[in-house]
């Protein structure tokens, strides 16, 4: 009689101690979910983080791609900048050479170079002119004389048109004033004469 209160109190005692271990681990099990619910916010935030730096270690590379290739085109411009004040930097100075220029040769055109009172002055004018000539060309210029070629509007300018036997039509036939180039640039036209050739204008329908 004595031991049956010992055994109706024995599943008393499991029914607890099996709902505090149910308790315990339904805590666990909350908890564990808890954590991984942070690590799983943890590891989005993480990827957001590392797709904005991404994002921002490209925009920052276009932008050191964009400002090397704007400081090579600013190198390239101030190079060729460099080279054509270089280039044409006599230009202004060889503008006022021409007249020089062209005044020697009126010179020569106007002196018999057979006659004796005027031959020394001939040969002095012709060889000053031929040591100018060559003087200016080791700097770029040189001269533009089309006499017999055919008319070109980038480098002569025509004073007019003559109908002509012996040149056939939109040639030059007659040199008014050289031009001249400086490397190649038009630093002045020459002025010219340019034929209409010699065929007769058929007027019948």
């Amino acid at each position: 009689m004595s031991n049956e209160p010992n055994k109706a109190q024995e599943p008393q005692i499991d029914e607890a101690v099996e709902a505090e271990v149910t308790t315990e681990a339904g805590g666990e099990e909350a908890s564990l979910m808890d954590e991984l619910t942070q690590a799983n916010f943890r590891v989005e935030e993480l990827e957001q983080a590392l797709a904005a730096a991404e994002a921002k270690v490209d925009e920052q590379k276009d932008s050191v791609v964009r400002a090397a290739a704007e400081v090579d085109n600013i190198r390239r411009r101030a190079a060729i900048d460099v080279e054509k004040a270089h280039k044409f930097a006599l230009e202004k100075f060889a503008n006022e050479l021409l007249p020089v220029i062209d005044n020697m040769e009126r010179a020569l055109a106007g002196t018999d170079a057979e006659a004796e009172e005027t031959k020394a002055i001939y040969e002095g004018v012709e060889l000053t002119l031929k040591s100018f000539t060559s003087a200016v060309e080791k700097f770029g210029l040189s001269q533009v004389n089309p006499q017999g070629e055919a008319f070109n509007p980038d480098h002569h300018q025509a004073i007019g048109m003559q109908p002509s036997a012996e040149h056939p039509a939109n040639t030059v036939m007659m040199v008014m004033q050289k031009g001249y180039l400086l490397n190649d640039r038009l630093l002045r036209p020459a002025m010219v004469m340019v034929s209409q050739g010699g065929g007769s204008v058929d007027t019948q329908a």
